[in-house]
């Protein structure tokens, strides 16, 4: 056994089917981001965030869509004052369809060999770094 936390492997019918799932939905947010200022200028955006509408107060991903855009056009500092995460997620999005799709051409996945403690201590960081880009995002940026 690998002491790697991924391994590749031959991937099995299911495997592919999420695999390609998970890229079709990659690709079409990749889509949607990149001509989202002419769909907005439309009026043919997505509805907006529901948390929002519903309390009047932003979610913790709010103004992740406009981040994406903003990146499409080179302006890091507009994403990162409307999102903080949004640079980030935006480069580990590219990787993921690259990896996704070179995967797929190949007939490999990627799996991920964590243990339950590892799960968790990946599930709390990852809830940690979102509401740390949230608080940037309403106390110091103030959005």
């Amino acid at each position: 056994m690998s002491s790697l936390p991924l391994t590749l492997g031959r991937a099995l019918p299911t495997d592919r089917t999420r695999d390609l799932t998970i890229l079709a939905g990659l690709v079409a947010w990749l889509l949607y981001t990149r001509v989202f200022w002419a769909l907005q200028v439309a009026h043919l955006t997505m509805p907006p965030c529901p948390f929002y509408a519903f309390t009047g107060h932003p979610c913790p991903c709010c103004g992740g869509t406009r981040s994406f855009a903003y990146m499409w056009e080179g302006d890091v500092s507009d994403a990162v004052r409307l999102y903080p995460l949004g640079p980030a997620l935006f480069a580990g999005t590219i990787v993921g369809v690259v990896g996704l799709a070179g995967g797929v051409a190949t007939g490999r996945t990627w799996t991920p060999r964590l243990t339950s403690m590892q799960w968790r201590l990946l599930s709390i960081g990852a809830a940690s770094l979102l509401a740390l880009s949230w608080a940037l995002k309403v106390f110091v940026l103030g959005n």
